[in-house]
């Protein structure tokens, strides 16, 4: 079953420097169609302006995967961690018995991010934070797992969730066959571009939630990039 959520349904936010979009109810005026799914509780797509970001605050119990789509990330916690995170690149911090941190813009265009928050299967753990570049490799056909929570997904960022984070980028025209885990449920957000998944129409930034669903067909009618969560 296919649940879409288009970019005009979701809920939003404008603060001036950062203005957001919410693929799932994060207040309870929100759209209340759009529930968790899963262990995936959160699916933000966030614009934050040049020169600003969110000053240090805290998390704990929570398993924190920010994709950037546009600009360039900077990340510092009160682990010691300091990066830059680009265009393309994965970062997960896993909250565990708490963390502090803050992320900012760091670059001279809008920062562009999907900031994608899952319940870890166990509370407590030790904080930690990693970023890792994944190229979208468009002659692969296929998607790419970026952070995982299963250990047979080599390579992967590990998180301490029941979930995979994936991501593919295809030209116009390719057609991909994927088969999702036996829970059969995950969440596809179309970061750029239109396709059509099981015959059925997406266009750019929005979402669908599929569920009972064992694989799935996906053609682009465009250049496009997708990013998705199954869960377990």
């Amino acid at each position: 079953m296919l649940t879409h959520r288009r970019w005009e349904s979701l809920d939003a936010a404008d603060h001036g420097w950062l203005r957001a979009r919410y693929h799932f109810q994060v207040t309870p005026s929100g759209n209340p169609a759009h529930q968790a799914l899963g262990p995936l509780k959160v699916w933000n797509d966030d614009e934050i302006a040049v020169d600003s970001g969110f000053p240090f605050h805290g998390h704990r119990d929570i398993e924190i995967v920010t994709y950037v789509r546009q600009g360039v990330l900077g990340h510092r916690d009160t682990l010691g961690s300091e990066g830059t995170i680009h265009a393309g690149d994965v970062q997960v911090m896993s909250a565990g018995t708490g963390i502090r941190h803050s992320e900012f813009n760091k670059g001279d265009v809008p920062l562009k991010v999907y900031q994608i928050w899952l319940q870890p299967r166990e509370l407590g753990g030790q904080p930690r934070w990693a970023t890792k570049p994944f190229p979208a490799d468009a002659e692969a056909g296929h998607f790419t797992v970026l952070a995982s929570g299963y250990e047979d997904d080599d390579g992967a960022l590990p998180i301490r969730a029941d979930a995979r984070l994936l991501g593919v980028k295809l030209r116009a025209g390719d057609a991909i066959h994927h088969e999702l885990e036996p829970s059969g449920h995950a969440y596809l957000v179309v970061a750029a571009g239109r396709i059509g998944i099981d015959g059925e129409l997406m266009g750019p930034l929005d979402g669908v939630a599929i569920t009972d669903v064992r694989s799935t067909e996906i053609l682009a009618f465009e250049d496009a990039e997708l990013v998705m969560v199954e869960t377990g």
